[in-house]
């Protein structure tokens, strides 16, 4: 079975009082379809909630729901897949967990990492750091355009050939460039979260980015 990675990729952001749910909700509501529940260090019990709240939202319209870090509450509320923090369970113990059917995504930083994490397996790698986030920096340093393109072009040339999203402080600005480089899409969180409208700023991310990669395939 072909797994649809989307262009388009949002991980809820647990940093302004709106949760998980409504902004899942909003963001499906907006034409977004594909959600990385985006909670750590939450009870159990209130993480639990908020997964089964936006699966059941993206059920309803038809998105992808991916849990971070743990295949087994993925399991639990029947999720779409999962995507794995570097340094945490590899991709191999992931699959034997969830199954061939489920999605696995990965965070690489270069590209010996997607070479690896594509041996094992990985439907999808995010790339990052893109600028400064302020979170993660010590395990995933920065990356520039440059380097994107470098490692995009080694991809090519070894034909590896795995979806590879951006992700940082990523902002519609930025999408010309990154998307100039040869990457399949962008993970973003706190950019559309922090909107005063997470439905109508999804619409127009979405026409952005598919005027973004639409002028890059052309160029190409």
């Amino acid at each position: 079975m072909q797994k649809i990675i989307s262009r388009l990729q949002f991980i809820t952001y647990q940093e302004i009082e709106k949760p998980s749910s409504q902004q899942a909700l909003e963001y499906c509501a907006g034409g977004g379809d594909w959600i990385q529940l985006g909670i750590k260090n939450k009870p159990e019990d209130y993480i639990l909630s908020q997964a089964r709240k936006c699966n059941s939202i993206c059920q309803h319209y038809g998105a992808t729901f991916i849990i971070n870090d743990n295949p087994h509450l993925a399991i639990e509320v029947d999720a779409d897949g999962v995507h794995l923090s570097k340094n945490h369970i590899n991709v191999a113990e992931a699959r034997n967990i969830i199954g061939s059917q489920k999605i696995i995504g990965a965070t690489a930083n270069t590209f010996d990492d997607i070479v690896h994490l594509a041996e094992q397996g990985a439907d999808y790698l995010f790339l990052g750091t893109y600028g400064h986030t302020g979170t993660s920096r010590d395990i995933n340093p920065e990356l520039n355009l440059n380097d994107y393109t470098e490692i995009l072009k080694c991809c090519d040339t070894n034909n590896i050939d795995i979806p590879i999203i951006a992700i940082g402080a990523i902002t519609m600005e930025d999408f010309a460039e990154l998307f100039e480089t040869g990457i399949h899409g962008v993970a973003i969180s706190s950019y559309l979260a922090n909107q005063d409208n997470i439905g109508e700023s999804t619409l127009n991310t979405l026409t952005e980015i598919g005027k973004a990669h639409s002028f890059s395939f052309i160029k190409r």
